[in-house]
């Protein structure tokens, strides 16, 4: 079912302003995007996206939200599979008949399950459509219907070699919010952290990431006995967030100024999720990455390579890590400030700082 609301003014109902039909759905690395390029277009915007995810929290205050129930396969074949198959047969009708009334100019999406009835309801009416995919090695649906699409934009220039041949790509990046660009004026005022002191940041992607937690509390008590502070963001689902404390440790499910946390960071502990890793670049931020081992395709793998490659992050996958190689690994780092030097650089160097205006462009070019 599509929940609908349509706001129309003198100039749409005379066709004198295009009409964009948004859909991001699920996570940060999907909705953030697709948000910080739409504060960049001057057009009516409406979006598309599944209720009960994270879209429902942020859209609803800026756009209009139409959901579907979308869900993907997961595993093997079998029985869900037939019910995830007559729930995308289902959203792509109501998209379609979406497009139709609301005489929409085309689609803009940013992968995803909602991304497939998108794609292939606005291929069937003939309107174009252009896909953002972030990650280094494209999803499932980007690699089955990205040669429906009008263009992929990409944000790492490795995902070319991952799409079929007849794919019309075009890298500029990843669109992050606009609190991580460089003329922000985003600040650490809430945090009494010592201007001197060493800060290590700890973030484990939109869910937390439990495995993460663990290393960084076994290693910690090495790093406030070198002097450095610990801003650990612990996600919610964490059953012992009250297990470490200390005066130099300061924890919380949630930080709501990720980027000036990046910014005054010595050193980033990340998960490797394609959002995440942008934001690094932005600040210039050096970071060790653990990739998540049941990515998608073990996606965060593909994403961290393209870091660790260039010299931006050291890389480790997980189950190589213990808290006793955590520990000395970061005491390393902060002991060889030139290599973390060295590794801001690259960090910067691999930013696209206007990749949201680029692709409001692009989607006016197409759309407008």
């Amino acid at each position: 079912m599509v929940w609908a609301f349509h706001i129309m003014d003198d100039r749409q109902e005379n066709g004198e302003v295009n009409r964009i039909l948004i859909a991001a759905s699920g996570t940060g690395g999907h909705l953030f995007p697709a948000i910080a390029t739409a504060e960049k277009l001057d057009s009516t915007i409406e979006w598309l996206g599944v209720p009960d995810r994270l879209e429902t929290e942020l859209v609803p205050k800026h756009y209009p939200l139409h959901t579907v129930r979308m869900g993907g396969v997961q595993g093997k074949l079998g029985l869900g599979s037939l019910k995830v198959l007559a729930q995308f047969v289902q959203a792509t009708l109501a998209t379609r008949r979406l497009l139709k009334q609301g005489q929409f100019q085309g689609v803009f999406t940013t992968g995803g399950y909602i991304a497939a009835p998108a794609i292939i309801a606005a291929r069937s009416l003939g309107l174009p459509t252009v896909l953002h995919e972030s990650n280094a090695m494209p999803g499932k649906v980007t690699r089955w219907l990205s040669r429906w699409c009008s263009v992929v934009a990409i944000g790492f220039k490795e995902t070319r070699q991952y799409l079929p041949q007849q794919t019309k790509t075009v890298w500029l990046g990843t669109p992050v919010r606009s609190q991580f660009l460089a003329d922000s004026n985003a600040s650490l005022t809430d945090l009494a952290i010592p201007d001197e002191a060493p800060l290590i940041v700890v973030v484990g992607g939109s869910q937390g990431a439990v495995s993460v937690n663990q290393l960084v509390r076994a290693a910690a008590p090495a790093w406030f006995n070198a002097g450095a502070w610990v801003v650990h963001q612990t996600g919610t689902y964490d059953p012992d967030t009250e297990s470490l404390n200390h005066p130099q440790y300061i924890h919380r499910p949630f930080f709501n100024n990720v980027a000036a946390l990046f910014k005054r960071a010595t050193l980033v502990i990340s998960r490797a999720g394609a959002g995440t890793l942008t934001e690094l670049a932005m600040t210039h931020t050096p970071s060790i990455l653990i990739p998540y081992p049941f990515a998608a395709d073990d996606h965060q793998s593909y994403n961290a390579k393209a870091f660790s490659q260039v010299g931006a992050s050291k890389v480790y996958p997980q189950a190589e890590l213990t808290g006793d190689t955590l520990e000395q690994r970061v005491l390393t780092l902060l002991a060889t400030p030139q290599e973390l030097d060295a590794m801001r650089i690259a960090a910067g160097a691999l930013a696209v700082n206007d990749s949201a205006e680029q692709l409001a462009e692009l989607l006016q070019k197409m759309m407008g």
